[in-house]
């Protein structure tokens, strides 16, 4: 039995060695892209929405801690604009906590039906309680409570916790409005370069990289993919 498994963890390891994709389906050159970058990314947001790709807000938030000890997670944008990129979350997670330390973090979106990906670098602050409040209203009813019945990155005893608090919660404001609570709200990563990587035939991806310069304007470069 136990040489039947390894046989096959062997088979897979051998597959997974195999597995690999030619990218064919588009192409990058400085000539296409536009000069500022936040206009680049609305663009291909557009088109990952107009693909139908699957869930095109869900993006990689990577953080770390004072120490430069790297995590990270599939979050949701929820806005962006020329100033950065939004999420919501608790800031007492494991993210809030690293953010507080370590004012840094990046960000990464793959749309694998266009073969495309976009990295972004920056500093991240919270957003002000006010748009925090507007969101946290605007949310469903059952997302609003689920805010409040989980303490987020800490460990509980089971499941039953969490549907006993929400259980709770849902008694305590039937017919009211919910208070948002102090430990949620909204970030805002502020970026200072982000990397467009459209996938190419053999491995010979285009890689536009913008960096922002001391007077605010964006400097334009390729990089060896």
């Amino acid at each position: 039995m136990q040489f039947v498994s390894l046989q096959c963890m062997a088979e897979q390891i051998i597959s997974i060695k195999d597995l690999r994709q030619d990218y064919r389906s588009a192409f990058l050159l400085e000539e296409d892209v536009e000069n500022n970058p936040f206009k680049q990314f609305e663009k291909w947001f557009a088109e990952a929405i107009k693909a139908q790709v699957l869930e095109p807000n869900a993006m990689t938030l990577a953080t770390a801690t004072k120490d430069g000890i790297p995590s990270a997670r599939i979050v949701l944008l929820k806005d962006f604009d020329e100033t950065g990129f939004v999420f919501f979350t608790n800031y007492s997670s494991t993210k809030g906590q690293q953010i507080a330390k370590n004012p840094k973090a990046a960000l990464l979106f793959f749309w694998g039906d266009l073969e495309r990906q976009v990295r972004i670098e920056g500093n991240i602050e919270k957003i002000s309680q006010e748009d925090s409040e507007e969101y946290f209203h605007s949310r469903p009813r059952g997302s609003q409570l689920g805010a409040i019945a989980s303490p987020q990155s800490q460990v509980i005893p089971n499941r039953e916790f969490l549907e006993k608090n929400l259980d709770d919660l849902t008694s305590t404001y039937l017919g009211k409005e919910i208070t948002k609570p102090a430990h949620w709200g909204g970030y805002k990563v502020i970026p200072k370069s982000f990397e467009f990587w459209q996938g190419r035939s053999n491995r010979l991806h285009d890689r536009i990289l913008f960096s922002k310069k001391k007077d605010g304007s964006w400097k334009t470069e390729r990089l060896a993919p």
